[in-house]
């Protein structure tokens, strides 16, 4: 059987590339964030996933400072992706215009940040909008070079692609995926518009490791449980963003290039009909 050969990169609606795996860098704590980051850009990553709410914005850009230090000739600010994402208190245009100065001046050594979303829907049509409006003028000034959603419902991105001073698609929307929380529909019909999908919670929080399918197919690969559930998310055409705070799971969940699930396989892990949140769930806020 011929490995099916899947691309480290992505071509997003704004030209811009993102990998096609990254590290999520929730409830890391700023005393090894940056430890964390640095050592996974040694491992080869090159999408870090941030927020406001994570806390740990500053770390994340020393981890990446200190990555591009370390080899200046080779180690560059373009092979990085770096993703932010204003909080729910952060909304509204006045406030996301302050907010997102302080994301770039928490990361000011990097220079400027690849993608910036709103991380919730939560604080209701005209704020987003706002939010969004904010946002646009960012990329104008040349702060963002892509901007996105996470947590979007479809009816979210349909307000946002009817808008009529939408200047920049969304180019991602970033969402809770695994087998057990497959969101099918919004999925497809966010792909139909050309946004991608990432995904976080790919390991479902740990929660499934054990899973004996999951497990039964890893043996048989010789890979673990996470390198499956990693692999099933790429396989469907995803960006799962795995986080970790320990060193030595980085090279391991990385590792997901060098074998592929049959169909048989993705078919014995997807649970179509599941509804299994790890996480928050507001894709369907009004």
């Amino acid at each position: 059987m011929t490995l099916i050969v899947l691309k480290k990169y992505l071509k997003l609606s704004s030209g811009s590339s993102i990998p096609t795996i990254g590290l999520g860098t929730w409830d890391i704590p700023t005393t090894v964030t940056a430890s964390i980051v640095k050592n996974a850009l040694d491992r080869g990553y090159r999408l870090i996933d941030c927020a406001t709410l994570y806390g740990n914005e500053k770390e994340c850009g020393e981890g990446i400072s200190q990555w591009l230090a370390q080899d200046p000739e080779n180690n560059k600010r373009e092979d990085v992706f770096y993703i932010t994402k204003l909080w729910n208190s952060e909304n509204g245009y006045d406030n996301a215009t302050r907010a997102i100065k302080n994301c770039l001046a928490k990361v000011k050594s990097i220079g400027y940040i690849d993608l910036l979303l709103i991380h919730s829907p939560l604080e209701g049509s005209q704020m987003r909008l706002d939010t969004y409006k904010a946002m646009q003028e960012a990329v104008d000034n040349g702060i963002v070079k892509s901007i996105g959603v996470s947590n979007y419902g479809k009816h979210h991105i349909e307000e946002l692609l009817n808008w009529s001073e939408l200047k920049y698609k969304p180019v991602v929307n970033e969402i809770e995926i695994s087998p057990w929380l497959m969101r099918q529909d919004l999925c497809d019909f966010c792909r139909s518009k050309g946004i991608e999908i990432i995904a976080y919670a790919p390991l479902a929080h740990s929660k499934r490791i054990q899973d004996p399918i999951v497990n039964k197919i890893a043996d048989a690969k010789g890979v673990t449980a996470a390198q499956v559930l990693l692999r099933w998310s790429l396989q469907k055409g995803y960006i799962p963003i795995p986080k970790t705070k320990t060193i030595a799971r980085l090279a391991p969940n990385l590792d997901v290039y060098s074998f592929e699930l049959t169909d048989k396989e993705v078919k014995e892990l997807d649970h179509p009909d599941a509804y299994d949140p790890t996480d928050w769930e507001c894709t369907d806020a009004p």
